[in-house]
């Protein structure tokens, strides 16, 4: 602490070198030189750690307490400076050398306009701060010729930083330590105006707050005492309100029971707002109100195709739905779910069909929800309760018969908080959502005329119950053709209208596209090839703000400047035969894509090694084909030992996890290759899953996997013949350009995949 002259102060002393010199001072003349250390933090100082100026006082009465310490009341005289300070090792203290500080007397005329200042602000200061008597003004004027004196009890009086009060304590002449309180008391006077400031508006609050409470008390009671019981106005409100939603009679009778407990409980209370926040939950929503259906069927037909290419399984459905509708069906609305890759337009589509039949659109995010009160709402006994989202979608939609789409179903989470999957089972089952019933309404919410679309990537993550309850439309990767048309039709007029360029003053040639789809982008989707073309437009505003003139042209040669390098050339496809090495395709929820085989055997003890992040259904999938593989082994021509040697299969790009029994057709091609020495033709990709006596049996995915095939410069693909059907939703573009083969068994793929003709033989 720092101690000022003129000052009567109590130092608690804990220190043992600080009590020693409290002891030898009240042995000798009770003198003590009080300096402060400039770090407080420091628990053994030197004397390079104190400050150079302090005060000396004397020692007017010691207090020993029970722990050791002393309580030292000091009477401080007057400043001084430190000339030396040494440690005794005699008196265990610290021995100093002082000299007193002189008063530095300025102008007599400015010191007294500065002292004048000084008290003038330390007269508001005690006027603002409560915790000074007024009589503390009054002594000082007493002081106003004597400066230093003056600066030193005020400064001792103000709540300053130990820092700020010894520079004043150190400063040397009296202009300068008035001119630095000035400052120091202007900052604590603005301080204490703020303070005066929040504090009365506080005040001002609580007392608006207590007149209202008090007459609404009185009116209550004067009420009770006439025996008369009129509701208030916000009363008479719910009321009406809710009587004006036409609700059955058991639900509306208890919601007026809800807003009669208004009258029951105080404004104020934290119930009322309980009740009052339901209440608006419950008038806000859309009961009993809808939207009518556009059934004009060309005109829907014509909205979709607008806004969409392709897609026509799900418009043919959507137009079902409305032709059943106006025939006079249809009480029910269907619940759909658009699986497919990112990109494809599952979200946009559900848009578009809020658009063709007029109705209201509100979209929820399920990505990621673990709760099962993010769906259902929670009761109102919590804290903040809300409605699940549900329920707050049906607000937003304003109408009881919205398109309401739950976007990324198979993101649904489960922990501890229960199963948000389960809670959906009610609101997507067509026999119970007429009832719906949310924990914070807690009455039923009719959602049959909801028209509910659901997306979602893949079907493997969404549980079987909630999957039987809607009806699945597949949206599957585009074609380069498809994507090219869809840029030129739908991507681009999209973005001239976005960035404000005239059509006419942009040229974006067909092969330009083809190239950035080809070389710039590898989805199923289009999302990415947006990204591209928009870049490309973001120059062209530059380069016409830039004041340039003609045509943006983009060509195959400025391309590269204008979005950067190609991102994609060729890929990982071998081009000549190799042994060992086999293409097989694989499905994911992005798409399609080409997936090498690799396979390789060196000396060991019969094992089988599997790399690449391979799942269990996989593992068994490389057994059987390895299982397969040695039975065969005469056929194939393999001479090995198996128990003297070891089998390794590994399928690149080891960062990703792979599963499913897809490659089966594919692991016992590579591993026939690498035993037998024959090697596997590089332009043929297959898939399929093989069983232990060699059968080809179907999998999914088909259409994904020739997308990708084709995308890849493949020229024969290889499929199982039970999905011959799926080739009926395969685009005349990429049957024409690839050689499918339908197989049932490894004995027709060996033929095909192996190389040299002379061998070929020996295993057809």
């Amino acid at each position: 602490m720092v101690v000022f002259p003129s000052t009567i102060v109590p130092i608690y002393v804990g220190r043992d070198i600080s009590i020693k010199a409290v002891e030898l001072s009240s042995e000798y003349d009770r003198k003590i030189f009080i300096v402060t250390q400039k770090d407080n933090e420091l628990d053994e100082i030197t004397p390079k750690d104190l400050y150079d100026i302090g005060t000396v006082g004397e020692i007017i009465q010691t207090v020993r307490l029970p722990d050791g310490s002393y309580r030292v009341v000091v009477e401080a005289r007057y400043r001084a400076k430190i000339v030396e300070c040494i440690y005794s090792h005699t008196f265990s203290s610290f021995i100093a050398r002082i000299e007193k500080v002189e008063e530095i007397k300025d102008d007599s005329l400015e010191l007294e306009a500065l002292s004048r200042i000084v008290l003038a602000q330390f007269d508001e200061y005690i006027r603002l701060n409560h915790d000074l008597p007024e009589e503390a003004s009054i002594s000082l004027e007493e002081i106003r010729d004597e400066p230093d004196r003056l600066v030193d009890i005020i400064a001792s009086n103000l709540p300053l930083k130990s820092s700020v009060k010894q520079e004043l304590l150190s400063l040397s002449s009296s202009k300068e330590r008035l001119l630095r309180l000035t400052l120091v008391l202007e900052k604590e006077l603005k301080i204490l105006r703020i303070e005066e400031e929040i504090q009365s508006k506080v005040q001002r609050e609580v007392e608006e707050i207590q007149k209202e409470y008090y007459l609404r008390a009185k009116l209550k009671a004067i009420q009770e005492e006439l025996g008369e019981r009129e509701d208030l106005s916000d009363i008479s409100y719910y009321k009406d309100k809710i009587r004006n939603l036409k609700l059955s009679k058991d639900i509306e009778e208890k919601l007026l029971d809800e807003a009669e407990r208004l009258n029951k409980v105080p404004p104020f209370s934290p119930e009322s707002g309980v009740i009052k926040t339901y209440l608006d939950w419950i008038i806000s929503l859309p009961w009993n109100i809808y939207t009518e259906d556009k059934l004009d069927l060309k005109n829907v037909r014509d909205i979709l195709d607008k806004n969409h290419y392709g897609l026509q399984e799900v418009k043919e459905r959507i137009i079902e739905f409305l032709a059943v509708k106006k025939y006079g069906g249809a009480k029910k609305s269907p619940i759909l779910c658009f699986v497919g890759p990112p990109g494809v337009g599952k979200t946009s589509l559900a848009q578009s069909i809020s658009t063709a039949l007029g109705r209201n659109f509100v979209r929820v995010s399920l990505g990621g929800i673990r709760d099962e009160a993010e769906i259902r709402g929670h009761r109102r006994t919590y804290v903040g309760a809300l409605p699940g989202r549900i329920i707050q979608g049906m607000r937003q939609a304003k109408s009881s018969n919205p398109v309401f789409l739950l976007d990324e179903i198979d993101k649904l989470g489960i922990d501890f908080r229960g199963d948000p999957a389960s809670a959906l089972l009610e609101v997507l089952d067509p026999e119970q959502n007429k009832n719906f019933s949310d924990h914070y309404l807690e009455i039923p919410y009719n959602l049959s005329q909801v028209f509910f679309i659901t997306t979602a990537n893949t079907t493997q993550n969404i549980p079987p119950a909630l999957l039987d309850r809607m009806e699945i439309l597949t949206l599957s990767g585009y074609t380069e053709q498809e994507k090219l048309n869809i840029a030129m039709y739908f991507l681009i007029p999209r973005l001239t209208a976005e960035h404000n360029i005239s059509r006419k003053r942009i040229s974006i040639p067909e092969d330009v596209i083809l190239k950035i789809i080809k070389e710039y982008t590898r989805e199923a989707g289009v999302r990415n090839l947006e990204r591209e073309l928009a870049k490309i437009f973001r120059k062209a505003v530059v380069f016409y703000l830039e004041g340039k003139k003609g045509i943006f042209k983009v060509t195959e040669e400025n391309l590269a400047e204008l979005i950067g390098p190609p991102r994609f050339l060729g890929g990982f496809i071998e081009k000549k035969p190799e042994v060992g090495l086999a293409n097989g395709l694989a499905w994911t929820e992005v798409g399609g894509e080409v997936l090498p085989i690799e396979v390789i055997h060196m000396n060991g003890k019969g094992n089988l090694i599997l790399t690449g992040q391979l799942g269990e259904v996989m593992r068994e999938s490389a057994q059987t084909a390895f299982s397969f593989v040695k039975s065969r082994s005469r056929e194939l021509g393999i001479n090995y030992n198996f128990s003297e040697i070891d089998v390794h299969i590994h399928i690149p790009m080891g960062a990703i996890p792979k599963d499913g029994p897809s490659a089966g057709i594919t692991m016992a091609s590579a591993l026939a290759s690498s035993l037998s020495g024959m090697p596997l033709r590089q332009d043929v990709a297959m898939t399929g899953e093989i069983t232990v006596r060699g059968r080809i049996i179907p999998v999914g995915g088909i259409k994904e996997k020739l997308l990708a095939a084709y995308s890849a410069g493949i020229r024969e693909v290889i499929i199982p013949k039970e999905n011959e059907n799926d080739l009926s939703k395969i685009p005349e573009e990429i049957k024409n350009h690839l050689i499918i083969r339908s197989v049932s068994h490894m004995d027709e793929v060996f033929p095909i995949v192996f190389y040299k003709e002379e061998i070929l033989e020996r295993v057809s």
